[in-house]
């Protein structure tokens, strides 16, 4: 059913009611003021009777009929317009117009009453005498034709205002929705899943249309949104299984040799340990390349919802226990500045310091063999910086370019070639940037991450696993650190 017919249909049966209750209250009202009216005539004449009422009473007491009869007749002259009904112990004197001797009367009545007979109504009012009873009566005005005129008029204005309202109503309705069919009609058109085409803003001048058409827009964007999301993410699923693949083949190829090896008959003890050896290193690569991967395409797909405010030196110190638990034979220096939070993924950041901490301990080991490692936390103005310098050989200047790159690995590397990559992600989803420079006195690496402290929680760059060239590839994350100030501290 259309918007109009329903208001139409609505007013329709609303304003019938709305006559028959006015009408009724009309009604009543007059004939409340018709009854006080009438009510106020029949004090005024039983108060002017009243002397003759008492007057007939004595000579009806003394026993003089034609004194009586004198003050009868002077009773009911003295009446004029209303009955009168005189009750004494020697009889009943009465006159004028009043309900017959059938009508039952109150037995005490303080005001006036209503009595009916038959199909009549009267008003009365008692008034007590000496020696008896005064009682007057006139006819029920609120009962008279012209009252149940009003009633009948009302009635048939109600029977007319029913469809006469309902009509006009929808005439009304069907001009205030016409923006609605309007934007209804904008919109049919509309079909997200093979046009760009949105809805323009405009203005009705009826405030619910404005918002509806706000609200579709919102949706709609809200729609783009998601839609953009989700082809991110078969981007990110496309790219991954790519990736898994280019990257395994080597491994596996490695593993299905040592297998065949190890099925030649008579092979010597000491080959099958190293192709045993091997297989095991090559199982080890292939479960933490395939960990990276996961984690390289978890950065790829996080939200906004997920940022929350991260404290900076409580992660840290929770990071750096877990390296001295695994390896006791580090020397790990903390100094973290208490208090100190970004908006972040927590998970995303816990991932940032654990890799740059094992990247410190695989290749920032001093000669002797010792990993020695310092990491720092402090605030730079409006941003919170992240160290993490170690006593290696350090990372020769050609290369620190290509550094965060997916799959780059130095000649002696056995990792994944991830785990920087990971950490370039992780900076650039806050915002950030790493960079990395030579480490304390010119020996070592220093690797310095750097996090605005005022960040708006939506996540940045965000193709880190699909790594298209239209984005500047993965490198551009660290391009903007390339600049960080050398710390001699």
């Amino acid at each position: 059913m259309r918007l109009s017919t329903r208001v139409g249909l609505a007013v329709g049966c609303t304003v019938p009611l709305l006559v028959l209750a006015s009408g009724w209250l009309l009604t009543h009202l007059v004939a409340r003021d018709l009854h006080r009216a009438g009510d106020q005539h029949l004090r005024r004449r039983a108060a002017a009777i009243a002397p003759d009422a008492r007057a007939l009473l004595r000579a009806s007491a003394g026993n003089r009929p034609r004194a009586a009869d004198v003050r009868e007749r002077q009773l009911f002259s003295a009446a004029l317009d209303v009955g009168v009904r005189v009750q004494g112990p020697d009889g009943v004197f009465s006159g004028g117009p009043q309900p017959g001797p059938s009508a039952r009367l109150p037995e005490r009545a303080t005001g006036p009453f209503t009595v009916r007979d038959g199909a009549r109504s009267w008003r009365g009012l008692a008034r007590p005498v000496r020696g008896g009873t005064l009682w007057v009566f006139a006819p029920d005005t609120a009962d008279r034709a012209q009252v149940l005129l009003v009633r009948r008029r009302v009635v048939f204005t109600a029977l007319l205002a029913a469809p006469a309202s309902g009509v006009l109503a929808w005439a009304l309705a069907g001009g205030v929705s016409a923006p609605l069919r309007r934007l209804t009609r904008r919109t049919a058109g509309l079909d997200p899943r093979t046009s760009g085409v949105r809805l323009e803003p405009e203005r009705t001048g009826v405030t619910e249309v404005d918002e509806l058409s706000s609200t579709l827009r919102t949706v709609l964007a809200r729609y783009d949104e998601q839609a953009a999301r989700t082809a991110e993410a078969l981007d990110t699923a496309r790219s991954f299984s790519s990736a898994a693949a280019h990257e395994l083949r080597t491994p596996l190829m490695s593993m299905g040799t040592n297998l065949d090896v190890l099925g030649l008959p008579g092979l010597p003890d000491a080959d099958r340990d190293e192709a045993l050896a091997d297989l095991r290193l090559e199982h080890a690569r292939l479960r933490h390349l395939l960990v990276m991967l996961r984690e390289l395409g978890r950065g790829d797909l996080v939200e906004a919802e997920t940022f929350d405010v991260v404290d900076l030196a409580d992660l840290a110190d929770t990071a750096v226990a877990e390296v001295r638990r695994r390896d006791r034979a580090a020397d790990i220096a903390l100094d973290a500045e208490t208090g100190l939070t970004v908006p972040g993924w927590e998970p995303g950041l816990r991932l940032l310091l654990d890799n740059l901490l094992a990247n410190a301990l695989a290749h920032g080991r001093d000669p002797a063999g010792v990993a020695r490692i310092r990491v720092e936390v402090r605030r730079a103005g409006q941003e919170a910086v992240v160290v993490v310098a170690d006593q290696g050989p350090g990372i020769p200047p050609e290369f620190r370019q290509r550094l965060f790159e997916r799959f780059q690995r130095g000649p002696d590397s056995t990792g994944s070639g991830l785990g920087l990559t990971l950490v370039a992600q992780q900076a650039a989803l806050h915002r950030g940037g790493v960079g990395v420079t030579d480490g304390p006195h010119g020996a070592g690496a220093r690797f310095e991450v750097r996090l605005p402290l005022d960040g708006t929680g939506v996540p940045g760059r965000r193709d880190w696993l699909i790594g298209t060239a239209a984005s500047g590839g993965p490198a551009a994350g660290t391009n903007r650190s390339q600049g960080f100030p050398k710390d001699a501290s």
